[in-house]
């Protein structure tokens, strides 16, 4: 797929972009790059490994820009990732795809934008926004279910569920990981090494760069919440722990004149003047439990219980 960068990007073919002022956009499969890099002559010194991406990131080769994507999947973070390489200079840019994920990308902005000041600067612009669309309403919800979970652990609820916690870590750690690498591929376009592109046009990229450093420092509160979380789950079961001690420990006081009185009767001694008494048991059943009673009512009068 071959597009002109004009008012919209409009569908059109190879010669066509090799004859027209507008910079284009293509998106191949990485069996026709050898013979396209051929046709568009691009000034490539370096091994570029087209066919697979491990990070997201750029380089500056002779006479022309490359690099990969490796995009994570939002509805699947921690599995899942869009991978594509691509290669620019001045006359535009090639998209280097064995899937569809690109053409389902420039799709969305084909159908959305249009440009007063057409450049291929606004393109890679509105091509990384693109990518990072949704991600505030995605990290807005992972900061409301932070929020809930916090209040049900002060609450007392039993809501807090490690794995799911750990789960919610590992996802923001790959998006963090995701926006310095997009940080620093924008950082690489905003330096325009080969000077590909316009002066006033780099604002973009440190429009893009901006919003992403906003981006990543939202994951990185969310990141410090789930670390307050955890401190406060433990503190939480700590106090009930120590609760349930305390009133433990208050009921076994309580008892400790019981065991006194038990183990006084327990005595095989033959002239106790209880035992010749008929109201002996009745009184020291009494006894007992005026004891307990009142040792307990003493514990709630210091608030021990």
């Amino acid at each position: 797929m071959y597009y002109d960068i004009s008012e919209k990007l409009k569908a059109t073919t190879f010669e066509s972009c090799q004859q027209s002022r507008n910079p284009f956009v293509a998106v191949i499969k990485p069996t026709e790059w050898q013979s396209l890099q051929d046709a568009l002559q691009m000034g490539i010194d370096m091994d570029f490994d087209f066919t697979s991406a491990k990070s997201t990131k750029a380089e500056v080769n002779l006479d022309s820009l490359t690099g990969t994507f490796k995009i994570p999947k939002r509805e699947d973070l921690l599995n899942a990732s869009i991978d594509f390489s691509f290669a620019l200079d001045e006359r535009g840019v090639v998209f280097i795809d064995q899937h569809h994920d690109v053409e389902h990308l420039i799709k969305k902005i084909q159908k959305s934008k249009k440009w007063k000041n057409p450049s291929l600067e606004r393109f890679l612009y509105d091509f990384l926004e693109t990518i990072i669309k949704g991600d505030s309403e995605i990290l807005e919800s992972y900061d409301k279910y932070l929020d809930n979970l916090e209040e049900a652990i002060l609450d007392g609820k039993n809501q807090y569920h490690e794995s799911e916690l750990n789960s919610l870590r590992r996802k923001l750690t790959k998006l963090n990981l995701h926006y310095s690498q997009l940080l620093d591929l924008t950082q690489e376009f905003a330096e325009n090494e080969n000077n590909f592109f316009q002066e006033e046009n780099l604002r973009f990229f440190h429009l893009f760069s901006a919003r992403v450093t906003r981006l990543q420092s939202t994951v990185l509160t969310l990141r410090e919440t789930i670390i307050q979380i955890r401190e406060m789950a433990k503190s939480q079961l700590e106090m009930r722990q120590n609760k349930n001690m305390a009133v433990l420990t208050t009921v076994t006081t309580c008892c400790m004149p019981l065991t006194i009185l038990v183990g006084w009767y327990g005595m095989n001694f033959k002239y106790m003047p209880e035992l010749a008494s008929p109201l002996g048991y009745p009184l020291v059943i009494i006894f007992a439990v005026t004891i307990f009673i009142a040792a307990i009512l003493y514990s709630k009068f210091k608030k021990w219980l």
